[in-house]
Formats: C-alpha cells, structure tokens, sequence
C-alpha cells in the first residue's frame, strides 16, 4: 500500500481506543468542573453566600472557559497543540486543590479561574482529537467524547450528596488525585496525537487550500443560528443545574441530599441523550435532532415548574434526555459548516454553551435574590421554545454542498 493510501486509510478509519481514550480525559475534566457547582449548597452555608454570589462563581469558571476555548482553538486550528491536553488538566488541579482551601469569596472566585482556563485548554484540542478519530463516524465520534463530559458534569449532585455534605469544602481535594490520572492519560492521547499530524500531509494541503476559500453567507448565517439555538439551550441548562436543586428543597420540602438526587436524574439522562444524539444524527441528520432536541423538550419544560413531585422524576429524566440529544450534534454541525476550523468552532460552540450558562448562572441567581426561585424556574421553562430557530438551519445536503461550491 502506498503511502497517501495509508493516510487515507488512517483518515476513514475510526480509532475506538482513542475516542475513548480522550472521552475519558473528558470525563475527568468536566468531573473536576462539577465539582464547583456541586459545591454551591455547602459554600451557601459555610461561607453564608447569596444565590447572586454563586451565580458569579459560576459565571467566572463558565466565562474564563468560553471566551478562551475559541482563542485555543483559533492557535491550534493554525498549529495544533497536542500536548495543551495534558497541560490543560494540570492547571484544572491547580484550581480544584485552591477551590478546596479557599477560605472566602474572592479566593473562590479566583481558584475557578485555574480550573475555567484548564478547561479552555482541554475542550477544543479535545473535539480536534474526536475529530481526527471519527473516520465516517462523526456523529458517533462526538458522541462518545461528548458522553465523557457530560458524564462528567452528571456526577455533580452524588459528589454533593455523598462527599461534599459529609466532608465539607476540603472534600474537594480528594479529586486532586483524578487530575493526576487524567495527566498521564491524555499525555497518551497526545503522543497518538503528535503521530497522526506528522503522517498527515493530506490535511495540511487541504487547510491551506481552504485559506483561499470563501466563506458563504448561507454558512454565516447558519452559525448564528446555532449560536442563538446553543444561548437557549445553555441557559436553561444553567437554571437547572444552578437552581433546581435551591427550588426542590424550597418549594417541595427536600433535604439537600435528596435534591441532588433528583438533579442527577437529569443529568444522567442528558448523558444517555448526548450518547445517542450522535449516531440518531448520523442516521436521521442533523438538523432534524437539533429540532427535535429543543422542541421535544419544550412542552416538558414548560409544565415542570407546576407538577407534583411525584411528576418531577420521569419529566426530569425525559427533558434531560431530549434536550441533551442535541450536544454532541450541534458540535459536529457546526464542524460540518466550518470543516477547515474545527478547533475554532468546537471552542466556540462548546465554550458558547458555558459562557452562555455563566451569564445565564448571573440573570437568574440576581432574580431569585430580588425575586423567587419559582420565578426564575417559570421563565428558564419557555427556554426551549426559542429552539424553533433550528428550523431555519441549512440542511445536511445544502451543508454539504455549500462547502463543496
């Protein structure tokens, strides 16, 4: 076999050790991500915190995340960066073992910082490698890294019920040991890295090509559609996972370990949804799951701030699964429209949906303080009717084809 045959060869296949692989390291970062949040409930008491003040913890972890992810992306999209994986996990346990000694607000807020900028490090480099990985099995591909970082993030409310509520804020330093294991895994992950970019001249051609290229205002047009689909999505999102947990002990009597069970119901259904979004998409397209994710949900959504508590488990598990059908999928669509940028656009796409949620996170934490919590659960609730906007997205085909012409 030749050797342009065997780059393209190593270009379709997909490389199921490494998908995992970097999943993994995914799920070790967002893991170390949930722990801020996760948090919330006891900071609240220990360091007598109102909502608008956790709502800028989040907002400094989410921002410092999602303003930088795309400049990351934008450098490696120029010259990538294997080895930023590792160095990305390695700031992110700087900042949990800060978080976790941190003995006031502003230390808080600055211990987040570290870990915000290690996952602004980690994500774009991380969607490249699930790139490179996927073969014909983009939807797939994503899924599967996608399903590490929201497995991730799921674990946010066992961490509060089962570590957090019994050791406190130093509880956090347990997780100082799985960054150092996410280390040594995503070094592994860039050595496959730095190997594949050295044999693949093909893909250098092609980037260079594409400079020339011009981008087509149907493609522009797109991307800020999605960008406004992914602002709505987040921002519900971040009333869930901020809030929720404040409303289910307030409005139906539960104990703060019970809340968070009820919260990771969600959230491990948003990764089962993230899983199976891709390959739907891969199947069905794109665009229809990006429909579906937010007009799905959207009725469920807006009879959860009124049900029983009996109700609040199955609409929990089925919002979060459809909403969440869409994560990995709206990365790879917008990989699809910008196929020369992926790093750029899987920042932005994926960094969007954090700092939309920081702001979100801030607008809802300053309303509940001035206002109630039921309040803010009602307005988060019509969310996800702003996903009609998918509606107006290009096609898969017309994608396709505009990048072609």
């Amino acid at each position: 076999m030749s050797v342009a045959a065997k780059q393209m060869s190593v270009g379709q296949a997909t490389t199921y050790s490494i998908l995992f692989a970097i999943s993994g390291g995914h799920f070790i970062n967002d893991s170390i991500q949930a722990v801020v949040p996760a948090m919330f409930p006891i900071l609240e008491k220990s360091h007598s915190l109102s909502y608008a003040q956790l709502g800028w913890i989040a907002f400094v972890l989410n921002i410092t995340s999602s303003l930088m992810q795309p400049v990351f992306g934008a450098v490696a999209d120029r010259k990538p960066q294997p080895y930023l994986l590792p160095i990305g996990m390695g700031l992110s346990m700087l900042g949990v073992i800060a978080f976790s000694l941190s003995p006031n607000f502003y230390s808080l807020l600055f211990s987040v910082l570290f870990i915000g900028l290690g996952s602004a490090v980690f994500h774009p480099e991380g969607s490249r490698v699930a790139f490179m990985a996927a073969g014909q099995k983009r939807g797939l591909a994503q899924s599967i890294y996608q399903m590490g970082g929201n497995g991730g993030q799921s674990l946010a409310p066992i961490f509060t019920a089962f570590i957090f509520v019994p050791l406190g804020q130093k509880g956090a330093l347990l997780f100082a040991g799985v960054t150092a294991i996410g280390v040594l895994l995503l070094y592994r992950v860039s050595t496959w890295y730095k190997h594949r970019l050295e044999i693949s001249e093909i893909t250098k051609r092609n980037q260079r090509a594409s400079v020339k290229k011009k981008l087509h205002k149907s493609i522009k047009w797109a991307m800020v559609l999605l960008i406004f689909f992914v602002f709505a999505r987040s921002w519900y999102a971040a009333a869930i996972t901020n809030f929720y947990q404040f409303y289910l002990i307030e409005n139906y009597g539960l104990s703060i370990k019970e809340a968070q069970l009820y919260l990771f119901v969600y959230m491990a259904a948003g990764v089962a949804g993230t899983f199976l979004g891709g390959p739907l998409a891969d199947r069905f397209g794109r665009k229809k799951i990006l429909v579906f994710s937010m007009l799905g949900a959207a009725p469920l959504a807006a009879a959860l701030p009124y049900v029983p508590l009996a109700f609040v488990l199955p609409l929990f598990f089925l919002i979060g699964f459809i909403l969440l059908s869409s994560f990995s999928v709206s990365v790879v669509y917008a990989q699809e429209l910008l196929p020369e940028k992926v790093g750029t656009v899987s920042g932005l796409i994926v960094g969007l949906a954090f700092g939309m949620g920081a702001i979100g996170s801030v607008f809802f934490g300053v309303l509940a303080d001035h206002y109630s919590l039921k309040l803010i659960m009602i307005l988060a609730s019509l969310l996800p009717l702003l996903g009609v906007s998918a509606l107006a997205l290009p096609g898969d085909e017309k994608v396709r084809k505009l990048n072609r012409g």
